[in-house]
């Protein structure tokens, strides 16, 4: 049976609050997802960010969520997505620490989505990178947008107030291959009364394995 834990990891910080979702074999990967921002309620329970999990965990990957610093039970403060890339870094190292040589995946939710990106671009380890509802239009993105390599899945709702179907189309335009754009064509930034189609994008992507067969 797929399991879910509840528990404590050892964040740059202080105490990182965590859930890991496993699937019900061993897992093919092991994925952290981020939670949106912790200033306009982002947390790691928020449905966009579950369901992105048991997308995941539905199809052989173990997926981890936890509370970025200041969330929560996790201690520290918010850091303006500087200190959350180290959040995310120990998260990963948590998942290598119990799921040794698995391929590790990193993703996230609005500006979960850019701390992702951001580490990523760092972190060769990353085999694979999910970027959902990017906030293009938010100030913490800044000028230059994240430049990771790894095959990437970006899920955007068509009508995003912080990124619609254009914005992110000729965003990820000037991206260097691999990656996948998904647009859920009138969807709201938070997919509201679209989850279905959100997780089922993510699934898609996960059930194809795209980290698998990318090149280093």
């Amino acid at each position: 049976m797929p399991q879910t834990e509840n528990f404590d990891l050892a964040g740059p910080a202080g105490r990182l609050e965590a859930v890991l979702m496993t699937p019900d074999e061993p897992p093919v990967a092991a994925a952290v997802f981020c939670h949106a921002h912790p200033l306009f309620g982002g947390v790691m329970h928020f449905k966009p960010v579950f369901r992105a999990a048991k997308a995941l965990q539905e199809h052989g990957i173990a997926a981890l969520r936890f509370n970025f610093r200041g969330v929560g039970r996790s201690e520290g403060v918010h850091d303006h997505g500087v200190g959350e890339q180290d959040d995310a870094r120990a998260a990963l190292d948590e998942l290598e620490r119990r799921h040794p040589g698995l391929p590790l995946l990193l993703g996230g939710f609005s500006f979960g989505s850019i701390v992702a990106l951001r580490v990523a671009s760092r972190e060769q380890r990353v085999r694979g990178v999910i970027a959902c509802a990017v906030p293009l239009r938010r100030e913490y993105v800044g000028e230059r947008f994240p430049q990771a390599v790894q095959p990437r899945l970006f899920v955007q709702g068509g009508a995003d107030e912080f990124g619609d179907a254009a914005a992110i189309r000729a965003q990820v335009a000037q991206l260097p291959p691999p990656h996948e754009l998904v647009v859920v064509e009138g969807a709201s930034h938070f997919f509201d009364g679209r989850l279905d189609e959100y997780q089922a994008a993510i699934a898609a992507w996960a059930a194809r394995r795209p980290w698998a067969h990318a090149t280093s």
